[in-house]
């Protein structure tokens, strides 16, 4: 059984890794390319702070799925959500259930576990590192 997770664990973590950069890359497409369409983002300005988010979304959310620069793309995608997290979220209320930010909360520490943890067998960054084995 150990074998099993041995094998497994890297490949399930840049399946992770992949599912958060994709949806992630839906947040700054909604944002910024208005794909999704959602209504609250009809009048964003790019030069905002969602403005800025989306880019962050968009470009980080990108390298993230691929596997590229994953530590510091992360690393800066979680610092983002905690600040989303207290600045849009906490004031409404302390219950994340109750003020909506469950999913800051859950992006901001699976980037932080993928900025220590970094992409995984299935990344770009691995796949580049001299000596690579694929």
């Amino acid at each position: 059984m150990d074998n099993f997770f041995q094998t497994w664990t890297p490949r399930l973590l840049s399946a992770l890794r992949l599912v958060a950069g994709l949806l992630f890359v839906e947040h700054g497409t909604a944002k910024l390319l208005h794909f999704p369409h959602v209504d609250m983002f009809d009048s964003l300005q790019l030069f905002s702070l969602l403005g800025f988010a989306g880019a962050l979304e968009l470009v980080g959310g990108a390298l993230v799925a691929v596997g590229l620069f994953t530590r510091p793309a992360a690393f800066i995608l979680s610092g983002e959500m905690a600040a989303a997290y207290f600045m849009a979220h906490a004031p409404q209320n302390f219950y994340p259930v109750l003020n909506g930010g469950e999913g800051a909360i859950l992006f901001c520490f699976i980037f932080l576990y993928l900025a220590a943890a970094g992409g995984g067998e299935w990344s770009l960054d691995r796949w580049l590192r001299p000596g690579a084995k694929l």
